[in-house]
């Protein structure tokens, strides 16, 4: 994938239609390659409209001997930047420090890398980067905060326990992962403690939340105490009185009922009263009118008995 034997760069580094690429040049050791990565090569990628872009890599024993043990082998870190889209060409077994033969012998028109200074660990200077700086063929990148090699590392080691177990529960033997059996039976009892605690702790913040809400019911009913209160006499009187309205129409229609009831009684009973006084006045007639005719006939028996 070199492209030895191109025309060279115009004036300045930029690059016409009938000029050759830009060549340029990012280093680092990619070990757990990831997305900071990635993004530090596409810059690289992107510094001119057309880059032909080499990535080195050093080889494990200048990572171990300046830099300390890698988790992913020389070929592996080799084969992860073989695999992202932005590299033209990969360089293994990079230098740890940049020289004047190293770029002519690669053609290197460009280093892009973040401006921080890198401490140079041969203690031939205080940035590995300085060299290109002063000769006016570095090119700025920009780190991805949040994410490293170093941060992912930092994860593994804070959940260590967490992690043999995963490795345990899924096939791993203790000599693999390099735990011993009474290792083993400690970190199973202390993650089940720790099951324990997070489900204690998951209890208490339900608690704090029905307290919480109690409370905001309650603030609420303090609030309002006095409008519902207010709402509830309101209703009750309205209530009271359409009762008492009820409750008196009802006792009136039930006397009318009882006086039509009584006069019609009484009316009854004056004409039964009537017919009795009649029939007494007819009798008393009667006895009056016999009594006549029982004198009649007494006075036509004296008569009778003068003459004789």
């Amino acid at each position: 994938m070199s492209v030895n034997g191109e025309n060279k760069v115009s004036g300045g580094g930029e690059s016409s239609s009938s000029d050759r690429p830009v060549r340029v040049y990012a280093d680092g050791i990619y070990d757990l390659f990831h997305f900071g990565h990635a993004r530090a090569i596409e810059q690289a990628k992107k510094s001119f409209p057309n880059t032909y872009l080499l990535v080195g890599c050093c080889n494990d024993e200048i990572t171990n001997k300046f830099k300390g043990k890698t988790v992913m082998t020389e070929s592996e870190r080799y084969e992860s930047l073989r695999h992202c889209k932005w590299v033209d060409e990969v360089i293994p077994d990079a230098p740890w420090v940049l020289t004047t033969e190293f770029l002519d012998k690669h053609k290197i028109d460009y280093v892009a890398h973040d401006a921080l200074p890198y401490a140079d660990a041969t203690g031939a200077g205080n940035d590995v980067y300085e060299f290109v700086k002063s000769i006016g063929k570095f090119k700025e990148t920009k780190r991805t905060e949040g994410i490293s090699t170093s941060d992912i590392i930092m994860r593994i080691v804070k959940d260590y326990n967490q992690y043999v177990l995963r490795n345990l529960d899924r096939g791993y033997s203790r000599e693999e992962l390099g735990v011993s059996f009474v290792k083993e039976k400690r970190l199973r009892v202390n993650m089940r403690l720790k099951k324990l605690q997070e489900k204690v702790k998951e209890q208490q913040e339900k608690i704090q939340t029905v307290a919480k809400t109690a409370g905001m019911h309650h603030d609420e009913w303090l609030e309002n105490a006095d409008r519902w209160v207010a709402g509830f006499l309101e209703m009750f009187e309205e209530g009271c009185h359409k009762m008492g309205t009820a409750i008196r129409d009802g006792i009136q229609q039930r006397l009318m009922r009882q006086e039509s009831e009584e006069n019609r009684r009484l009316l009854q009973n004056g004409l039964t009263i009537s017919e009795h006084n009649d029939d007494e006045q007819m009798s008393e007639g009667e006895e009056t009118q016999h009594d006549h005719e029982d004198c009649l006939n007494m006075s036509n028996k004296g008569i009778e008995s003068v003459k004789k």
